[in-house]
């Protein structure tokens, strides 16, 4: 195995653990090291922490410091707020490895978080390592697929993504993320709040009108809760009637000819049918729709695929734009 990519997988939540499972599988990466900071973790094998029936013989460490494994790349999978994460993607970067990172703020972040992305290119500049931010949405589904798909059009006047999520069939973590089993007063404190619901709309937005040559002069966005009719019940989740089971996000992005970018947004436990429809208006009208793209396995898979284009890429802060095609 010594021509594999040497993998350390920091954070294992569920979409970390799943990530690190996956690493174990291909035969062209190695997992070197596990790390996480929840002291139930810390310790144990890390087969044992993401579900495997055999021992790797990696202690899951604290920090990265304490990993002590040559290794050529970090799949970075913690938070999505630039706050919360630019000092563990810094700190990775001074101890030498290249990263893919789930951080729905650093898929395309200079429209919102220039300075810290400046911060974060600078330094991955200086040590000659790659940073991808990545993951399915955003990263793929609303930015990068529908930019593709302009590839075939002789001119592109509107583009519209939809996105419906049973999100019944996802992660605890998501789950709650959408506000299930809230009342209504409570899901609109906490999405005042800041700290709720899904990421990355005017992440897609930015990437859309930064590569297509538009200029984005309003962004208008609104997040409203789904409420249960009946009774909704997951494993993680008893919502009686009344209560939160979802949520409904948009984006209406507007150029100076006005809208150009419509991005729809709804995840709710047992909500149908779920799919994904991109349409562009142009010259071809275009339509693509998309079915089982479940979020959780669509983002390891993500992850996972990049980590060779990553590798390969040019140091700096990157996005899905900038690399050849990331395939299986």
């Amino acid at each position: 195995m010594t021509d594999a990519i040497r993998v350390i997988q920091y954070g294992l939540g569920p979409i970390g653990a799943a990530t690190a499972r996956l690493i174990t599988e291909r035969g062209n990466l190695e997992l070197v090291g596990a790390v996480d900071i929840d002291p139930a973790k810390v310790g144990r094998d890390a087969a044992e922490v993401i579900g495997l029936d055999r021992v790797l013989g990696l202690p899951v460490r604290a920090r990265l410091a304490e990993v002590g494994a040559a290794a050529d790349v970090v799949v970075h999978t913690t938070n999505s707020y630039f706050d919360l994460f630019t000092d563990q993607v810094l700190e990775i970067l001074a101890a030498g490895f290249d990263i893919v990172s789930t951080s729905e703020e650093l898929c395309f972040p200079w429209s919102r978080n220039a300075e810290a992305a400046s911060r974060v290119d600078a330094a991955a500049r200086a040590a000659g390592k790659t940073v991808l931010g990545t993951g399915v949405n955003p990263g793929f589904l609303m930015d990068s697929l529908p930019l593709f798909i302009t590839s075939i059009a002789q001119r592109v006047d509107h583009i519209d993504v939809t996105r419906v999520v049973n999100a019944s069939e996802r992660r605890g973590p998501f789950q709650a993320k959408i506000g299930s089993g809230m009342t209504v007063e409570a899901f609109r404190t906490k999405m005042a709040e800041g700290r709720m619901g899904h990421v990355g709309l005017s992440e897609s937005v930015a990437m859309l009108f930064d590569t297509l040559g538009r200029k984005l002069v309003r962004l208008e966005s609104s997040v409203e809760p789904v409420v249960a009719e009946k009774a909704v019940k997951t494993r993680f989740f008893d919502v009686p009637p009344g209560r939160v089971r979802g949520l409904h996000q948009t984006g209406h992005a507007y150029s100076d000819n006005g809208e150009f970018v419509s991005l729809t947004f709804r995840a709710a436990l047992d909500e149908q049918p779920d799919g994904d429809t991109i349409t562009i208006r142009g010259c071809p009208d275009l339509t693509v729709k998309l079915k089982g793209t479940n979020g959780d396995l669509a983002t390891v898979a993500m992850a996972v695929n990049a980590i060779r284009r990553t590798k390969a890429a040019a140091p700096g802060l990157v996005t899905m734009r900038d690399l050849p095609i990331v395939t299986a």
